[in-house]
């Protein structure tokens, strides 16, 4: 956490040591934690104390995650304020009293929001973003702003604000990124439920890393109102969480039309109650197209390669039929030649930063002053050099188009329910190299929903206790995330994927 976050938490809670409940907050999903309120078992005060508690010994302590920027200072008075609502009145929303993780490019009114960058330390922007005021309207406690990738610019969860976070499965590796404070908070169950921002692989890639679920919504369906951008034309923000119900439930709670963000007019009449969707049924005559050319076959993919293969012959077992698929398609090639990313940010980035009367006002403005992530170094200088005006800007927009329609015209012509591939062909990388073999670019360039849900582990090692998660990814056709979420609920249900890192054990018996 740092100096900074240190002062913050001392602050807070002190004083917060395990409250009296024996309720846990390791591993919890919110229909136990309702279900407790319900019953009188626990308290939003306690959930929020044992939250805190579980970052003061992990984050700084014992493994020394480094997950979290700051704890929010008002974190105690929210649950108090819950705790007395509910005793008159009961619950005030689908997250009464849910402790929530938050990515700190995501503005929260009474905590800065920072992009994990040093040029916006301690600013405090004047509103709430669209989906935190969501998220507090459902009864939500922000319990922590987390760090990420400066910027969201790459997948290494490393800036100058934060430092380098760790995984809490390998503490040699990332956990990902961008999302990736996000994705190792929720492993070490310092909140129930996260979330992330995915320009390319930001929700998913943390999401495979951390044994965890992760939602890249249709484009359209989340707002972006609020969110520090890197590239409004693949930006959008999405949950991270340990099982699907809990990943559903967030969806349906932070979906739906802003009138700040016309995009989100494509919601309309495509929102639903994710969560009481579910239902372990629809996996039987589900067809699943094999996107093979997103696999691997490098003697460093092989054990990806190898839980993948095992994943889908569960998705058999349960009954969906798989098709391999006759595509040439390269998730690398997508990128350099598709993506649009690297030529927004400059403009996107800088264009926020003026018009919220952030300290720093521009990109060029945070290079020039020095004041970056060094390993980002190169990212900031590519962007600076790409423009919106350029003629391959406007190729690459007509190019996301007929890609749309090639995945469109697979699914029709196969009968498909859903596309599958593993999230990344080889597994998360090692601090200090670059992530690779990344395949989320699909998803986030044809805008179409995405679910990544545990596969299983690598081999364990001395590094690795259990072994490096994998992660499995289902792609489907706009506003399909009622189906996505069918099909990851009934193999979650059949395969028990999900495991808790050994470096953070629970507190209490």
């Amino acid at each position: 956490m740092g100096s900074r976050t240190v002062l913050v938490f001392l602050g807070v809670c002190a004083c917060a040591q395990p409250a009296s409940s024996q309720f846990p907050v390791f591993e919890t999903t919110i229909r136990e934690i309702r279900a407790a309120m319900d019953a009188g078992e626990v308290s939003a005060r306690e959930l929020v104390e044992r939250s805190l508690a579980r970052i003061e010994a992990f984050d700084d302590n014992g493994p020394a995650l480094n997950a979290v920027l700051m704890v929010n200072p008002n974190a105690l008075e929210r649950a108090d304020a819950l705790d007395r609502a509910f005793a008159r009145s009961g619950s005030s929303g689908a997250l009464h009293g849910i402790p929530v993780i938050l990515k700190d490019n995501v503005e929260t009114h009474d905590m800065p929001t920072t992009g994990g960058s040093r040029a916006l330390a301690g600013w405090i922007p004047p509103s709430d973003a669209f989906l935190t005021k969501r998220l507090r309207d459902a009864g939500a406690i922000i319990i922590a702003k987390v760090n990420l990738t400066e910027f969201a610019a790459t997948g290494i969860t490393r800036s100058s604000l934060g430092g380098q976070t760790l995984n809490p499965y390998d503490l040699t590796r990332t956990p990902g990124g961008s999302s990736g404070g996000t994705g190792a908070a929720i492993a070490a169950s310092y909140g129930v439920i996260g979330i992330g921002t995915d320009t390319v692989n930001s929700i998913r890639s943390p999401s495979s890393a951390n044994n965890l679920v992760g939602i890249r919504p249709t484009r359209g369906l989340v707002s972006r109102t609020g969110i520090i951008p890197y590239s409004l034309s693949q930006d959008t923000a999405g949950p991270i969480a340990r099982t699907v119900a809990d990943a559903a439930t967030m969806l349906a709670v932070i979906a739906g039309y802003d009138p700040s963000d016309p995009v989100t007019a494509r919601s309309v009449g495509h929102v639903s109650d994710y969560g009481a969707e579910l239902t372990s049924e629809q996996m039987r005559g589900a067809r699943l197209g094999v996107l093979r050319s997103f696999f691997g076959d490098a003697p460093h993919h092989l054990e990806v390669t190898r839980v993948v293969e095992a994943a889908l012959s569960e998705f058999r077992r349960l009954g969906a039929e798989t098709i391999d698929l006759d595509v040439n398609l390269d998730a690398d090639e997508l990128i350099r030649e598709t993506s649009v990313s690297i030529f927004e940010f400059d403009a996107h980035l800088s264009s926020y930063l003026e018009a919220k009367g952030a300290p720093a006002r521009s990109l060029r403005a945070i290079v020039a002053s020095g004041v970056y992530e060094p390993a980002l170094e190169s990212v900031y200088r590519a962007a600076l050099e790409r423009s919106t005006e350029e003629p391959e800007y406007t190729r690459r927009l007509l190019a996301k188009t007929t890609l749309q329609e090639r995945v469109l015209a697979w699914m029709a012509d196969q009968k498909l329910d859903a596309v599958i591939y593993p999230l990344q062909k080889r597994l998360v990388v090692p601090i200090g190299e670059d992530q690779l073999d990344r395949n989320g670019i699909l998803g986030a360039i044809t805008g179409f929903p995405a679910v990544t849900l545990p596969a299983g582990f690598s081999a364990a090692s001395d590094d690795a206790p259990i072994g490096v998660p994998v992660g499995v990814e289902l792609l489907g056709r706009p506003f399909s995330e009622v189906t996505l979420l069918r099909l990851a609920y009934a193999y979650e249900q059949a395969s028990h994927k999900r495991a808790p890192p050994r470096s953070t054990p629970a507190l209490i018996p």
